[in-house]
């Protein structure tokens, strides 16, 4: 199931990633105002990636902060790039979510999403 979908903006990839206030629903944090996620990305290994409420006016607003530049980092995300994050439990890996990075890409005079691989690959 999805949580959100995002297309990256400069201070999702320089700073922290903010994402939508309804998203906390999926979310426990415990009476905190911080949880740590435990992820596994693409290529099935587990990061984790502490999320953060802040004040918003009269709301709260979630960002992922800790563990997420090492992921935009790692991926070599750039603005414009798409980041999915998902429920999803893998008992063996110990995660209960997944995240996902897409890329524009175009082929045949047609634009896609495609799926970005590690930068740390190459």
């Amino acid at each position: 199931m999805e949580i959100f979908s995002k297309e990256l903006k400069d201070t999702d990839v320089r700073v922290k990633l903010s994402f939508p206030t309804h998203c906390l629903e999926h979310l426990d944090f415990a009476g905190s105002n911080s949880v740590d996620l435990r992820v596994k990305d693409s290529f099935g290994e587990l990061r984790v990636i502490r999320c953060w409420k802040r004040k918003n006016g009269d709301h709260d607003k979630p960002v992922l902060s800790s563990g997420w530049l090492k992921f935009v980092a790692d991926y070599g995300l750039r603005v414009g790039d798409k980041v999915a994050l998902l429920r999803e439990d893998d008992h063996s890996l110990g995660s209960q979510f997944r995240i996902e990075a897409r890329r524009k890409i175009a082929l045949l005079g047609r634009e896609d999403w495609g799926e970005v691989t590690r930068a740390t690959n190459y």
